[in-house]
């Protein structure tokens, strides 16, 4: 019977523990059912986590690769997990998730750890730890908020289990390490790389790299800089952990532990100065894309600048205005500052409260303290001095009117006072001594310069004004001024088209149309106000004759005229009227130097492009200004195969052979006529001035063989620049300091001749074929068949006044 009894108590015992532990299941079941109804049922959808795309860094380079500009709300770059360096991802595990590859979603050992911990830590009033792997992160970053509760930590965990169970550790890490904040600015692993180091992933060190992952635990606790040590000692922890997971030896440990942090901000320093080009591309950008895309979209853009030829044209344009201003004299200090002994000022707080810096100068801001027999002291804001030498100072005589200027100083007294602030730069006196200034002034005058390929229409160079900082403005592509006489070679083109031929007689003599009842009379006058007779075409544009261009363009009809204006992009609409000939309508400064490049390159339109090529975050391109498809450009390896070819999709706007002819008149500009200045660059050239009225507006647009380049200077408030002032003093010193050093070192090479041309040896002045003692021979280019003789007509105009009706002109249009 007892052993029946205790038989019978052990099934008990047995019964009610198994009841027990089944029951405890039960409600565990229960329980965590409830729990993931509860907090499961109203939780983000995972799935946006396939197509997330963090907004990240659009990065604008060069056509060299080099950096121009980045546009960012958040500075991150997309870096795939297959682009991530392999340290990078282990020192990431081993400080953040040393179980990663091994849990799903949530790290159990983990957990434990820290409960143990925070029981220690509750006792003695520490920071309690958690245990959050790499996945619950990215759920809480991506999907959740930064609330400190139960209740998200469960949300969390869920989140974690979901993604692991649809993702791939590799897309997990892809999302964790692209997103993370990192300090100073910097999302994700690779801005943090440039941010911290100014480095790229693959050129972090293994120190470098260990200090990036100390940081998820919170970037402001190891700040480099405010909080070495502790950084130092944060680093050195992971580089323990790294050991410890086998993810580096123990020398390498001690190597890297041992090595300073070698915190160097990224400064955006490396980024090439192109203001103007830069902000056009982000509008193109804007315009076709949009603010998100600009801003977050993480875009690749590959632009047609070529740095070199873009710092040429900042110095010369530069150069070119400061070199006009100075002409025209000294319009005085940029303010005051009161050094009377009884005012009690720090002057050199006021004059640093003033500080003005001119973007691509060395100009400074300085202070006029006293004057010596010769010599102006000058202070400057950190306290040290300098020197202005009277001859230093010659120049600056004082502004009195746009054509006229005061006495050259005699002595510093004459045109500065003590007080004065002014901008001076550096340079060494006539004796080798340093320490001496010169005066400077920034100028009233603005303008611009496009450097362009003919062939293709990619801007290679591009400046938009004086000072981007004082104006945003571009004068190149947003300025719409009269073209004066450089719109001149387009009317010459339309005559050649039309059955003219270099020699044709054209009669220089006065000219005038009744503009109709109360109007008066339109006089057209040429710049030197004097009449030359019968000339040849070619004298009429390397002499910018205006009378014979309007008497050209009123035999041609003007709609012929408008619609080569139309035709090559210069303006559309033009007003029909005799007036435009002579260059009266309005264009922009980029769709003249484009038209003058349709010129050079043997008729083929061509559109000024800024952007080569576009790629998204993932490296695939999306827009290609050549558009033309070579099948056989990228072949595997060179086995002699014959050079691909790819076809030339340019529309023709210009007959080939007409297009020479007037690139041989425009050669003739820089040789005998109005752009002679340009001679001196030694290497084949041609161009043609512009001047308006008034000389309001001053161009020179040319080219050599393969670059063509034009330069726009006047006011932005248009008035005159002077009554001796023109495009060939003002704006083509600046085109011949341009391909002075943008050709230098390289060969002459010709302008391409077509094969249907014919070179004859023509007197200059004549057009006709020379005699054995003729001396002012040229070579003028024939089409076939058209070669001079003897007998030619010469047109006066006469017989086309009855056809003008009642076209009155309108402005005066171009003088030079």
């Amino acid at each position: 019977m007892s052993d029946d009894r205790r038989k019978w108590g052990l099934r008990r015992w047995s019964w009610i523990i198994g009841g027990t532990l089944f029951g405890g299941l039960v409600a565990a079941a229960i329980g965590l059912f409830t729990v993931l109804y509860t907090f499961g049922r109203d939780l983000p959808d995972i799935q946006q986590l396939a197509n997330y795309e963090p907004p990240v860094t659009t990065r604008i380079h060069a056509a060299n690769g080099q950096l121009l500009a980045e546009y960012a709300r958040e500075r991150r770059l997309f870096v795939p997990i297959s682009a991530i360096p392999n340290k990078v991802v282990n020192a990431f595990i081993a400080a953040e998730d040393q179980h990663f590859y091994s849990h799903e979603g949530l790290d159990y050992i983990g957990i434990v750890r820290a409960a143990l911990t925070n029981v220690v830590n509750v006792a003695s009033d520490r920071r309690l730890v958690g245990a959050s792997t790499i996945t619950q992160q990215v759920a809480k970053n991506f999907l959740l908020t930064g609330e400190v509760s139960y209740r998200r930590k469960i949300r969390e965990a869920i989140l974690a289990y979901r993604i692991e169970q649809a993702f791939t550790k590799e897309q997990i890490l892809e999302l964790y390490l692209n997103e993370i904040y990192l300090g100073v600015g910097s999302y994700g692993v690779a801005a943090a790389s440039l941010n911290y180091f100014d480095k790229s992933l693959a050129e972090l060190s293994l120190s470098e790299v260990a200090y990036l992952a100390a940081l998820p635990k919170g970037p402001n606790n190891y700040h480099p800089v405010r909080k070495e040590g502790a950084a130092i000692g944060r680093r050195n922890w992971v580089l323990g952990r790294m050991e410890d997971e086998g993810f580096i030896t123990k020398a390498q440990q001690d190597r890297s532990a041992d090595q300073p942090l070698g915190y160097q901000r990224g400064t955006g320093e490396d980024l090439f100065d192109a203001a103007h080009f830069n902000e056009e591309v982000r509008r193109e950008l804007q315009n076709i894309y949009g603010n998100r895309a600009l801003y977050e979209g993480g875009l690749s853009v590959r632009t047609s600048l070529e740095p070199t030829l873009q710092t040429i044209a900042e110095t010369v344009l530069r150069d070119g205005l400061t070199a006009y201003d100075r002409r025209h004299g000294w319009r005085g200090p940029l303010g005051r500052i009161n050094m009377e002994p009884a005012a009690q000022v720090n002057w050199q707080a006021r004059l640093a409260d003033m500080a003005k810096s001119i973007p691509g100068t060395q100009w400074q801001q300085a202070v006029v303290l006293r004057f010596d027999e010769t010599d102006t002291l000058i202070g400057f804001a950190d306290g040290s001095n300098g020197y202005i030498a009277l001859n230093a100072l010659k120049w600056a005589r004082p502004w009195l009117s746009v054509d006229a200027r005061g006495a050259r100083p005699k002595h510093p007294e004459d045109i500065l006072s003590p007080g004065d602030v002014v901008l001076v730069e550096s340079i060494h006196s006539e004796e080798g001594k340093t320490g001496f200034y010169e005066l400077r002034q920034v100028p009233m005058i603005d303008g611009a310069i496009v450097a362009m390929d003919p062939h293709t229409g990619r801007v290679l160079a591009m400046v938009g004004g004086f000072d981007f900082n004082a104006s945003e403005f571009n004068r190149a592509t947003q300025a719409k001024r009269q073209p004066g006489s450089a719109f001149k070679p387009f009317v010459y083109a339309a005559a050649l088209d039309h059955g003219f031929t270099p020699s044709d007689l054209i009669l220089d003599a006065p000219f005038v149309i009744d503009q109709g009842f109360g109007m008066g009379k339109w006089k057209p006058a040429n710049y030197s106000n004097k009449f030359y007779g019968p000339s040849t075409l070619r004298l009429g544009i390397e002499k910018s004759r205006n009378l014979m261009t309007v008497r050209l363009a009123q035999n041609l009809g003007m709609q012929i005229v408008s619609d080569y204006a139309s035709k090559f992009d210069i303006m559309s609409d033009m007003p029909e009227t005799l007036a435009m000939s002579l260059g009266a309508g309005e264009t922009t400064l980029m769709q003249l130097t484009a038209a003058y490049g349709m010129l050079v390159n043997g008729g083929k339109r061509v559109q000024p492009t800024l952007i080569d090529r576009i790629q998204d975050r993932r490296g695939r391109t999306v827009y290609r200004s050549d558009d033309r498809s070579c099948i056989d450009c990228q072949p595997g390896m060179w086995q002699q195969q014959a050079m691909p070819h790819i076809d030339d999709i340019r529309e023709t706007v210009l007959d080939s052979g007409t297009a020479y002819q007037i690139v041989s008149f425009l050669q003739g500009v820089v040789q005998r006529g109005t752009g002679v200045r340009i001679r001196a660059v030694g290497k084949p050239l041609a161009g043609k001035t512009g001047t308006t009225n008034e000389s309001q507006d001053t161009w020179f647009i040319g080219f050599s063989p393969d670059l063509v380049v034009g330069v726009f200077a006047g006011f932005d408030q248009p008035s005159s620049l002077g009554k001796k002032e023109t495009g060939s003093s003002v704006t083509a010193p600046i085109f011949r300091d341009f391909f002075k050093q943008a050709l230098e070192g390289k060969p002459a090479i010709p302008f391409r001749i077509p094969p249907e041309i014919s070179l004859v040896r023509v007197n200059a002045k004549t057009g006709l074929p020379t005699s054995p003692d003729d001396r002012n021979v040229i070579l003028e280019a024939f089409k076939p068949g058209t070669e001079p003789t003897a007998t030619r007509s010469v047109l006066d105009g006469s017989s086309q006044m009855e056809q003008m009706g009642n076209q009155s002109p309108v402005g005066t249009g171009g003088l030079y």
